[in-house]
């Protein structure tokens, strides 16, 4: 059973960038397809990125895209969520999710390791 810790949050202004990590243990990260998740007070669980575990394939959510990036670091057991232009809507918990299935899925259902979540606050 792989065990997720994310790091990395924190309060930024809005246009800064951030880089959150996500470190494996008990599994390796090659193994499984990785998310990002997030989600605001009141709001429901929100698919950030998602890669394949072949790191064939990434994919990104509509609000995300051109501005995050989704890495892995297969020496250090680490995935990675790379946050540029950040902007106050960004303010969230994000987890780090990880999925066993042969299929990326964009749902949070489908994944059955969670992080315990890193706070990522933009001002305006």
């Amino acid at each position: 059973q792989v065990h997720l810790v994310e790091s990395g949050g924190g309060l930024v202004q809005a246009g800064d960038s951030l880089r959150l990590s996500c470190a494996a243990s008990g599994g390796t990260v090659r193994d499984y397809n990785m998310g990002w998740f997030r989600q605001a007070p009141g709001k429901e669980r929100e698919f950030v990125a998602a890669m394949h575990w072949s790191a064939a394939t990434t994919y990104y959510g509509d609000s995300v895209k051109g501005r995050f990036a989704i890495s892995r670091d297969n020496a250090k057991n680490t995935v990675y969520l790379q946050m540029n232009s950040l902007k106050p809507e960004d303010t969230a918990v994000y987890y780090c999710a990880a999925d066993d299935s042969h299929y990326v899925d964009l749902s949070p259902l489908q994944y059955n390791y969670w992080g315990q979540g890193t706070q990522v606050t933009v001002s305006s």
